[in-house]
């Protein structure tokens, strides 16, 4: 089946201490597909580990400020208010300061802004490195110093400190190494697999982000009742183990472990000379041009158009990922107030249906060969969701549980299409003229845009809450509309080809990227 090829100079390629190990014991060469095979499995559980680190402050946010306004509850539809005060907040308890004053809430909703800030600004120059250096360095790099900081965190428990700035410049420091994630392990799959079904592949794969903060809320909150310290020291000591086996296991590309195909081999391969769904992501290790600038990417068509839409689709995804456990535990369902474990475990369902909406989003963007139609159907479906969760979630555990998992189902959905696959398509697009590197300064400058958004929603969401959380919903479902309009253009370029497409009985399969002129 697959093994590696002749022998290549030592300057070529270095094998991680791990692959070198398992082939010692082995006593042979690991195929290609088990390259591969390890390849997702790191990947998958690295980024799983930066997001459930970065889910873990939306998860202490009630238990440092539990006694902020009663703003959730000022809608018509709570009209239990009044009796109800008390229970809450001897379910949340005391608080920590300074968060458990009257300006609580906003100076949390500072720190999230600062974060997402700072992460938006590093992944633009995160992926500008990342076509540039080792990735497995890189990577490991960003996963140390992104444990080490949101455990800095936690210990501000420990040593009872109550100063502001402190986890202000913890939380910008984590947010500048959580920057190295995305655009790496996009690049290090991408220059594993090829690009059938890649959709669906990236779809499933993409499953991490919602997998993880699922972990960051259930581990959270199930340490939280032994102080919110631990809720944070935890996971990142748990990013700091992951980073450690990545470091001694990851292959960043085929030809940095010396690996090749036989000609009997089924995986898609560009050795397949002229099938061009064999045509890897990146293969940045065999392109000896240099890396695509930062303006040049930019100019990539369809590049821009998709930046900005995650910018808004991001905006929604995170005010729910920052702020969900926090609204939970602010709002009677049921008439009762649900407590800082509970509301936590509860906001994980919202990633279970972001789980099922990266992968039908993905899958049905490779049936209809069109990304940008599907992306905009989604963010259009997530507007009457938003709306069906305000304001009837409250009425039973039940309906809380149905419309949470359909919310999250389509305002994932898109934006797990949008940060994977589209980022992939556009990365090797044909005015690159064959040059592969390029992927991961496609994938920051787009993750980084939308980055922008997911610091700008939960900034507004700590100041707006203040008032009316109706009021948070709203700039909810406009952000959502104007992602999906957004797509317009790529929308009707789509649809205007599978209609040509139809009258000449012929199958085009267009990409994203090159519907844009």
């Amino acid at each position: 089946m697959c093994s590696t090829g002749d022998p290549v100079p030592e300057a070529r390629y270095t094998k991680p201490l791990g692959i070198r190990f398992v082939e010692y014991v082995k006593g042979s060469a690991i195929s290609y597909k088990a390259h591969q095979a390890i390849v997702l499995i790191i990947t998958f559980f690295a980024y799983l580990a930066y997001h459930a680190t970065r889910k873990t402050t939306s998860v202490v946010k009630s238990a440092l400020d539990p006694q902020s306004p009663d703003v959730a509850l000022k809608s018509i539809f709570f009209w239990r208010r009044e009796p109800l005060q008390g229970a809450r907040n001897s379910a949340l308890g005391a608080g920590w300061a300074p968060f458990n004053g009257p300006d609580g809430t906003a100076l949390l909703g500072e720190l999230d802004v600062a974060f997402l800030f700072v992460y938006a600004i590093g992944m633009f120059f995160s992926g500008h490195v990342g076509d540039r250096m080792d990735l497995r360095i890189f990577l490991t790099i960003g996963m140390v110093g992104t444990g080490l900081f949101t455990a800095l965190y936690g210990v501000g428990y420990w040593a009872s400190i109550h100063l502001f700035y402190y986890y202000l410049i913890v939380q910008m420091l984590a947010g500048l190494f959580q920057s190295t994630g995305w655009p790496s392990v996009v690049a290090v799959v991408g220059n594993w697999f090829g690009k059938k079904k890649r959709g669906l592949i990236m779809g499933v794969w993409n499953a991490h982000t919602s997998l993880g903060n699922i972990t960051g809320s259930v581990v959270a909150s199930v340490l939280l009742k032994y102080g919110w310290g631990w809720s944070m020291a935890i996971p990142g000591f748990g990013i700091v183990f992951v980073g450690l086996v990545l470091f001694f296991f990851l292959p960043v590309s085929p030809d940095s472990v010396g690996a090749s195909i036989d000609d009997d081999d089924e995986v898609s391969s560009p050795r397949k000379e002229g099938d061009e769904l064999g045509v890897p992501l990146l293969s940045a290790s065999s392109d000896h041009r240099n890396a695509v600038g930062f303006l040049e990417a930019w100019r990539i068509p369809g590049v821009a158009s998709f930046s900005l839409c995650l910018f808004f689709s991001k905006l929604v995804a995170y005010t729910f990922l920052y702020w969900l456990p926090f609204y939970i535990s602010h709002t009677a369902i049921e008439g009762r107030y649900l407590s800082n474990e509970e509301s936590g475990n509860l906001s994980t369902l919202f990633d279970v249906g972001g789980v099922v909406g990266g992968i039908l989003a993905g899958h049905i963007s490779d049936r209809l060969d069109a990304r940008a139609i599907t992306a905009a159907s989604f963010m259009y479906c997530a507007i009457p969701a938003l709306f069906f969760y305000r304001n009837y979630g409250h009425v039973s555990m039940t309906l809380n549980i149905v419309l949470m998992l359909i919310t999250g189902m389509f305002v994932n959905g898109p934006y797990a299409l949008i940060t994977t696959a589209v980022s992939a398509d556009l990365g090797t697009h044909s005015s690159l003229k064959g040059n592969s590197r390029a992927l991961a300064t496609v994938t920051a400058i787009i993750d980084g845009t939308g980055s922008i958004g997911a610091a700008v929603g939960p900034l507004l969401t700590g100041y707006i809450s203040t008032s009316s959380w109706s009021a948070v919903f709203t700039m909810l479902m406009g952000a959502a509309l104007v992602a999906g309009l957004l797509l317009t253009k790529l929308v009707m370029a789509e649809v205007a080809s599978k209609i040509q497409g139809a009258r000449t009985h012929e199958a085009p399969r267009p990409t994203p990227s090159d519907l844009e002129v």
